[in-house]
């Protein structure tokens, strides 16, 4: 009995001539190595198809291409190889490359005061191309934190003033009733609102960064707002909480500038993209504010 070959269908000349500017597959579960953590992922990839003539790509070299990441720490130069891999399978094909990475980065975060620790979840996504020999990466972290409105502050400060004036006036002033009323519901009438936020930044790296900087991103950013979300507590870490709260007021536009101005400082970023959402719990809607920079060529 003779063996008869497959057919490879992706091969035979297409009926519409065209070139389309991606092709490739969608979701595809993968393990990555970020930061000493096995981690699952799901990846985007895909290659152009700059031969109009050609039926299709081959999509299992690209799948194939894929398993190194199992066994290797996710880095730029690692990025870099896979899409060379990509390319190189599809000679003649192709002149441009992309791999998409999704994941969530856990992080271990102590307590403010206590000893407790806990896990926390950073969303992430990694974007890399190569196209026509020119590569770059970008990175998009998703960072909790909590925000207290300023105006709303001012306003229960104003309140709590005037029931001052109510339960003090004409009143010997004397520190034990002071303290009392400041302890008490009747004295701190008004608390300002707060919510938990989101910010969302996108850098793009300069070419010459070998590692990917997560932490050191994550790390600057949780700095400059001053308010990271908390993993476990106790009522310690809860009060100084309230009081990190107290110090770092901010409406959207202040997170969006310190985060802006803390992560321009760093040298691996060549452009970047903020955006912060304040989760209202005033409004029944968001407030949003957004920057973008791109360094300046030497």
């Amino acid at each position: 009995m003779n063996a008869l070959t497959l057919p490879d269908v992706a091969a035979q000349a297409s009926r519409q001539a065209l070139p389309l500017d991606w092709v490739g597959m969608c979701g595809i579960a993968v393990p990555v190595l970020i930061d000493g953590q096995r981690l699952n992922a799901i990846a985007d990839a895909g290659v152009s198809l700059d031969d109009g003539e050609a039926r299709g790509i081959h999509m299992s070299r690209l799948y194939l291409a894929l398993e190194v990441l199992e066994n290797t720490a996710l880095s730029p130069r690692l990025l870099r190889r896979i899409l060379q891999q990509f390319l190189d399978s599809h000679a003649g094909l192709s002149h441009a490359a992309s791999l998409g990475i999704r994941t969530d980065l856990l992080l271990k975060r102590p307590a403010l005061v206590s000893p407790l620790a806990g896990w926390k979840r950073y969303p992430i996504n990694i974007e890399a191309q190569l196209k026509n020999d020119v590569f770059h990466v970008e990175l998009n972290i998703q960072i909790p934190y909590s925000s207290t409105c300023p105006c709303s502050a001012a306003l229960a400060r104003q309140l709590i003033q005037q029931q001052f004036v109510d339960d003090f006036a004409n009143k010997a002033l004397d520190h034990a009733g002071i303290l009392a009323w400041l302890g008490s519901s009747q004295g701190i009438v008004a608390t300002p609102h707060s919510q938990r936020s989101t910010a969302t930044v996108n850098v793009k790296l300069n070419a010459s960064v070998d590692e990917l900087p997560l932490l050191s991103f994550i790390n600057e950013a949780e700095a400059a707002l001053g308010t990271a979300v908390q993993t476990a507590v106790k009522r310690a870490d809860e009060q100084a909480f309230a009081l990190a709260n107290g110090q770092n007021l901010m409406f959207c536009e202040d997170a969006a500038r310190r985060l802006s101005m803390a992560l321009r400082r760093s040298p691996d970023i060549a452009s970047l993209d903020v955006r912060v959402v304040h989760a209202e719990s005033l409004h029944a809607h968001d407030a949003v504010a957004q920057s973008r920079w791109v360094r300046e060529a030497l």
